[in-house]
């Protein structure tokens, strides 16, 4: 007998066991990016040991992708394992790091890589089972919270013949997001100028911090004269210098974001100039490196369809009264204003946790304005991206509160609720080619539009 998709739903819940050891394990053992090593490698074990062909990029030791079956469609199934810095955290509703100062997994990267994988050795059983023309690649990609690992993994051609790209994320909503991520570019700005005694002879001195501090005046005039919908944000180094030595060193480091790829690059010109006006006065030195650059996300409905269709066919999560009672102790150390806007957002009807599927059209209304290297797969194949409850409403991302809930079964509830979304989009990917067609004829279009913005 044919496997149908609820068969996938039910291979996925015979391995919550599994699934919740791989979440627990990554989130004990956080790695923030460029130093993923032991989580990719568990990855690497964890799919090879399923039978699945592993491919290693030799140019990026912590990024790989899990390959099986053969023919088309090929589907990549996009997983993250990085950590954030400084945001250690137990298990509990206070805060109580783990290790001070370590990194934690207050992005939840811990359950997307965990059921992604999950997602993929489900439809590597499918897919062995039906004997289909089919190929399914689980991605383990690093540095996203650098935003730098897939557009890295791009260039390296890791993508290369994939069809179709299915992405989840934790958060506090279960709901599909059409288009999103604010395109985003990273920028030092480092100065030098000369040192010398501040007050007995101060003459002699160029300070590289007057020229951060007049660089960073003139960026906060720029922001009145940018697209509203731009963020510019920033640190600064002084490189420790005492305060009577006229600082020879000092930098900012600075994240641009806009709604296009375009409105950064615009934007990066004019701070570039800023910074050369302010070493112009000073009399110093302005070295600028562009670290990296990522795109917005793509936008196709027809994918969020599929998408949305999926979510109302899997099992989302149920929270029990224990898990809710911690779910409302976590609120309980967020401004109750906070937490009454995104309840009454996510229609949680005055619960802690999101506990139904919410409206289609949500994401026109909660758009995602962060970013992330995943923006870059939408430009090379049709990418969707889906959310589960993992943290209450109220509780952000990057936070030690939803580090908490990331470590314990909030998440992995969501976890499992987002690998049964995964494989009901894939069975449809492989067995609706009516599908496939809406879905890359809206991508060949949105694409085509999209040039002449995207090269300038």
């Amino acid at each position: 007998m044919a496997m149908e998709k609820r068969d996938l739903h039910n291979e996925v819940k015979k391995m919550k066991s599994l699934l919740e050891t791989t979440s627990r394990l990554i989130w004990e053992h956080p790695e923030v990016g460029g130093n993923e090593k032991e989580s990719a490698d568990y990855f690497r074990k964890l799919l090879g040991g399923e039978g699945f062909k592993i491919v290693n990029e030799e140019h990026m030791e912590n990024a790989f992708y899990a390959e099986y079956g053969s023919g088309k469609p090929v589907i990549a199934i996009l997983g993250e394992y990085d950590a954030l810095p400084g945001l250690s955290q137990k298990v509990t509703d206070n805060k109580a790091p783990v290790a001070e100062g370590e990194p934690g997994h207050g992005c939840g990267h811990n359950l997307l890589g965990a059921a992604a994988a999950i997602g993929a050795i489900a439809v590597k059983r499918y897919l062995e089972a039906e004997g289909i023309s089919g190929t399914v690649r689980f991605y383990g990609c690093p540095e996203e919270e650098l935003l730098s690992g897939k557009v890295k993994m791009i260039y390296y051609h890791m993508f290369d013949d994939c069809d179709f790209a299915i992405s989840w994320h934790p958060m506090s909503a279960n709901m599909v997001y059409d288009s999103g991520y604010l395109a985003s570019a990273s920028a030092h700005f480092e100065f030098r100028g000369r040192s010398s005694h501040a007050a007995f002879a101060p003459e002699l001195g160029r300070s590289a911090l007057d020229a951060v501090e007049l660089m960073n005046v003139g960026v906060n005039y720029l922001r009145e004269h940018v697209t509203s919908k731009a963020r510019i944000h920033y640190t600064t180094d002084s490189g420790g210098f005492a305060p009577n030595i006229v600082p020879p060193l000092a930098g900012s480091w600075y994240f641009v974001r806009a709604p296009y790829i375009a409105d950064v690059k615009d934007i990066l010109k004019r701070i570039r100039k800023i910074a050369e006006g302010a070493a112009l006065m000073t009399e110093t030195e302005a070295d600028v490196r562009i670290d990296y650059g990522c795109c917005e996300m793509l936008e196709n409905h027809a994918y969020g369809d599929l998408a949305y269709q999926n979510m109302k066919e899997a099992e989302l999560p149920v929270f029990d009264d224990e898990e809710t009672e911690f779910a409302s102790r976590l609120v309980g150390t967020v401004t109750k204003a906070d937490a009454e806007k995104a309840q009454k957002l996510y229609d949680t009807e005055g619960r802690p946790m999101t506990w139904k599927l919410n409206d289609r059209n949500l994401y026109q209304i909660n758009p995602l304005t962060a970013s992330s290297d995943s923006g870059d797969i939408s430009h090379i194949m049709p990418m969707c991206v889906v959310t589960t409850s993992c943290w209450p409403a109220g509780v952000a991302p990057h936070t030690w509160q939803a580090t908490a809930a990331a470590g314990c079964s909030l998440g992995e509830k969501g976890a499992l609720s987002a690998a049964q979304i995964i494989t009901g989009i894939a069975y449809d990917l492989y067995n609706r080619p009516d599908q496939r067609e809406a879905i890359l004829t809206e991508f060949n279009q949105k694409r085509d539009a999209y040039v002449p913005m995207y090269e300038s």
